[in-house]
């Protein structure tokens, strides 16, 4: 009987878990999580503080998930791994020995060396549900809350927690929200719409030094807080495999199999480095839809199968006080434009090919334009101009529907 072992109990390890026991129904499969408790969605956090799900509906999966599919789930932290006698420490002692691995460790918060940090006494990481409770015990209406990062993760959090508050700050470095996914002018659009709905900026600004509850930003600004909230950026954790002798870069590189450098050993998620089809190279993409296919693909390797997961693009689905957002692969090429009061559509288009978009406002069927990217399709095989205005199967010609959706189109 085979012996798996996942290290990391979210999407990548359910994806991974799924992907085994669809090739091996009888193989030991052993869990370790670090956070104590049952996988959940993450992306959920925030709608948690903002009173739209509660513990019970995060669940990812039911109660019975792990027993269903045979696995034991270990509460506790992977130490080291030993790749020539197969075996993963824990943290407590004793070992594991596997014959497969799955590292699927994530990432971390990345937070910089600030001056003061460790006299703040109320500060929070906004990544795990434990760091949501946490905050969730010191809020307060009358609280002043400072953000430091203005990227995804800060400002779910100021969504989640504005009507429990009493003010709001975001800061950051770059001169605009969203700086890692939005262009200058769509990140302007989502910024208004933020400040109509009473958070407050400090861009191209942030904070270097703190005092107790007073932060110094680097144009010399003093800001006042009651609660301060760390959402600078995240680290892939690839400690596991780099001390194991894996190559890692930004994270633990892969290949299309999602097999590392070291036999034996595999890895999904936020923590892996795997195939970007939009770029023709290796990056970390680190969303949700992302982890769960790679972690599937591990676990069907891993249980001797034969997937290849390549064709990953970079892909953002959000929104912040009724106004979605969605981004796709990279804002390469000659950008076209459909722009309205309510939303912003740009493409970015090169050689012939769809490369990325920006979605705000309507993102209906943006399905549409991901297959584009994905599947590198000609656009002079598809009626581009409709498209950009109204996304529809009708672009692709009756063969190419008959292909991708079946039956008579």
């Amino acid at each position: 009987m085979k012996r798996y072992v996942i290290v990391g109990n979210g999407t990548a390890a359910v994806g991974c878990i799924e992907g085994i026991r669809a090739c091996d129904r009888d193989g030991a499969i052993t869990v370790i999580s670090e956070e104590k408790r049952p996988v959940y969605g993450r992306p959920l956090i925030s709608y948690y503080l903002e009173g739209k799900t509660d513990l019970e509906k995060m669940n990812y999966r039911p109660a019975d998930f792990y027993e269903k599919n045979g696995c034991r789930l270990i509460y506790g932290r992977a130490a080291t791994v030993d790749p020539e006698k197969k075996t993963v420490a824990l943290d407590g002692g004793g070992s594991l020995p596997y014959d497969a691995l799955c590292v699927a460790t994530g990432s971390r918060p990345f937070v910089p060396p600030f001056e003061g940090l460790d006299a703040v006494e109320k500060k929070f990481s906004f990544m795990t549900l434990d760091d949501a409770l946490a905050l969730e015990k010191e809020l307060d209406k009358d609280a002043r809350v400072l953000i430091v990062g203005a990227g995804p993760i800060g400002l779910k959090c100021a969504e989640g927690i504005k009507e429990r508050v009493g003010r709001i700050t975001v800061c950051d470095l770059a001169d605009r929200v969203l700086s890692s996914i939005l262009d200058t002018d769509c990140a302007g659009f989502v910024q208004k719409h933020l400040e109509a709905n009473g958070i407050d900026f400090l861009l191209g600004d942030t904070a270097v030094k703190f005092d107790r509850n007073t932060a110094t930003m680097k144009s010399g600004k003093t800001v006042e807080f009651d609660l301060l909230v760390l959402a600078v950026g995240v680290r892939a954790n690839t400690d596991l495999v780099k001390a194991a002798g894996g190559t890692v870069n930004r994270g633990i590189v892969v290949d299309e199999k999602m097999q590392a450098s070291v036999p034996g050993i595999y890895s999904a998620g936020d923590c892996a480095e795997g195939y970007d089809a939009s770029i023709g190279a290796n990056r970390v993409i680190a969303i949700l839809p992302n982890a769960y296919l790679q972690g599937h693909a591990a676990g069907v390797n891993m249980a001797g199968g034969d997937v290849r997961y390549g064709n990953a693009i970079p892909m953002n689905s959000i929104g912040f006080f009724g106004l979605h957002i969605m981004t796709a692969g990279a804002y390469d090429g000659e950008m076209s434009e459909e722009k309205t009061e309510e939303g912003i559509k740009r493409f970015f288009t090169k050689d012939g090919l769809l490369r990325g978009y920006i979605l705000i406002g309507e993102t209906e069927r943006a399905g549409i334009y991901t297959s584009l990217i994905r599947e590198k399709t000609p656009l002079d095989t598809v009626d581009f101009d409709l498209t950009k205005k109204v996304a529809s199967n009708l672009i692709f010609s009756r063969e190419n529907r008959r292909k991708k959706f079946g039956g008579v189109v």
